[in-house]
């Protein structure tokens, strides 16, 4: 890994997932800094800009995600967003970032389902950090 430390933004609601989520993405290797909700992270992006930032969907809104990934991406346009979420278990809804409608607004650069392996949410940071 670089010498830098690469620094990811985790955003969720779900106290659970949020621990056991930071403490994986530590034991790759990265800082991991956490926030609660929409507008905590949107405190936090306003003190630093992230390496990758890691988003739930459903957090005060059924929106928030979309919301925080857009305003994300129009501060810092080039770091990369992975959406992680379980609303296609809970509501049947699917998202496809590949369909250009739906990349338009959808400002994430990659929907993953939640029940993600370590080994995929690794592979998948390193990718778009172009580690």
């Amino acid at each position: 890994m670089n010498s830098e430390m690469k620094k990811i933004l985790l955003v969720d609601d779900d106290m659970d997932y949020l621990f056991v989520t930071k403490s994986t993405i530590k034991n790759m290797g990265f800082e991991v800094v956490t926030a609660e909700g929409q507008k905590e992270a949107e405190e936090k992006i306003k003190e630093f800009r992230p390496d990758l930032a890691i988003l739930d969907l459903m957090m005060e809104n059924e929106d928030s995600g979309f919301i925080l990934s857009y305003k994300l991406k129009k501060k810092y346009p080039d770091v990369p967003v992975i959406i992680a979420t379980s609303v296609t278990a809970e509501t049947g809804y699917t998202f496809d970032l590949s369909a250009p409608g739906e990349k338009q607004w959808i400002k994430a650069d990659m929907y993953m389902d939640k029940g993600i392996r370590k080994d995929q949410l690794q592979r998948e940071i390193r990718k778009l950090l172009k580690l």
